[in-house]
């Protein structure tokens, strides 16, 4: 192409007057025909009520809830009573909401989920005591329980990574399912303190309760100096890629493994924040480094397309522990991944 008088004419012709929604491209109008007005414009990221990734609010009664026609319910879950560490995860959900920019297109995946789900923020769940974690788990397991009965698929946004235990004892009571877990830690450690509900065993739970397949469990990011914890996910058959063979492998063969473990069955997906390396997510209860940058996070996730997930979470942020909001802002930027990923999920993107 060259470039002279006649050519800056033409572009001039075209563009010099049209408004941000008059979008030439074949292919992104049709994008921006979802997201931006016949005025030319769309939602000030700043403005209104913060909901997560700006999805429409759907107020859901506690008991005999309606879901509509959802295809996906996203929800807060701030708890945290499980941790070992640091506590402040139960500001997590509230932290997401307020993160102003994310999405809402998504270039590698070429979908607006918001626009192309059925999707809404259903609000945090409701707990009868602030104090008692068994009993917070019991509200959890009920709440995510409605969502499964209506044909609804869960999208959590916690609090610490022991509510995934009730999650996956909602979604797996008819079918144990497969899990891609993202994390520094195994999170299969026996009890402590008198308890085995803690965010350190929520998947060795799972998987004595018959709800979650440990042969179709990968685990990815796995490093720091518990390893002498996790035995029960190599004598169950769990898939553990540290993050040093990470490196070694390259990611498109770690998807290409995940992918393998999992196959075409009904999969969770959970993440857990401290995954990344604290320089990119210092605000968590459990922080390793030497963990995955932000764009190595982005690449394996986005390369999970068509998996056939029925749910995820995003856990462990602990927003006081990073003035900047990067980890916040990173796990919403996660949240929005994981929800582009359900568009193409066989279990969600065809109800």
């Amino acid at each position: 192409m060259v470039w002279d008088k006649t050519r800056l004419e033409q572009l001039r012709a075209e563009f010099a007057d049209a408004n941000g929604g008059e979008i030439f491209d074949e292919k992104f109008r049709k994008v921006a025909e979802k997201i931006i007005s016949k005025s030319g414009t769309r939602l000030a990221p700043y403005a209104g009520v913060p909901t997560f990734l700006s999805a429409p609010y759907m107020q859901v009664a506690a008991e005999d809830p309606d879901f509509g026609n959802l295809q996906v319910a996203i929800t807060g879950i701030p708890m945290d009573l499980g941790v070992t560490n640091r506590p402040g995860s139960r500001f997590g959900p509230r932290a997401l909401r307020a993160i102003e920019r994310i999405g809402p297109y998504n270039h590698v995946l070429a979908t607006a989920p918001v626009f192309d789900l059925r999707v809404a923020d259903i609000g945090d769940i409701s707990f009868q005591s602030r104090y008692r974690l068994e009993l917070s788990h019991d509200d959890i397991e009920k709440r995510i329980g409605q969502i499964v009965d209506a044909g609804v698929a869960p999208l959590s946004v916690g609090g610490d990574h022991s509510i995934s235990h009730p999650i996956l004892k909602a979604i797996g009571r008819q079918q144990p399912v497969g899990l891609i877990h993202i994390d520094a830690h195994c999170d299969t450690s026996g009890a402590f303190d008198q308890t085995k509900f803690h965010h350190g065993g929520p998947f060795r739970n799972a998987v004595l309760d018959g709800v979650l397949d440990p042969t179709r469990t990968i685990q990815i990011g796995i490093r720091g100096s518990a390893e002498y914890l996790w035995e029960f996910s190599y004598a169950s058959g769990m898939t553990v890629i540290h993050a040093e063979d990470i490196s070694r492998m390259g990611i498109a063969a770690v998807v290409a493994k995940a992918k393998s473990i999992v196959g075409d069955g009904p999969t969770y997906l959970s993440f857990d924040v401290d995954s990344l390396d604290p320089s990119f997510a210092p605000g968590t209860g459990t922080p390793e480094v030497g963990g995955l940058t932000t764009r190595e996070v982005l690449e394996l996730i986005r390369g999970l397309k068509g998996v056939n997930l029925v749910g995820g979470d995003v856990v462990e942020v602990a927003p006081q522990y990073d003035a900047t909001t990067n980890t916040a802002h990173a796990a919403a930027q996660v949240l929005f991944e994981i929800l582009s990923l359900m568009v193409f999920s066989p279990s969600i993107g065809k109800r």
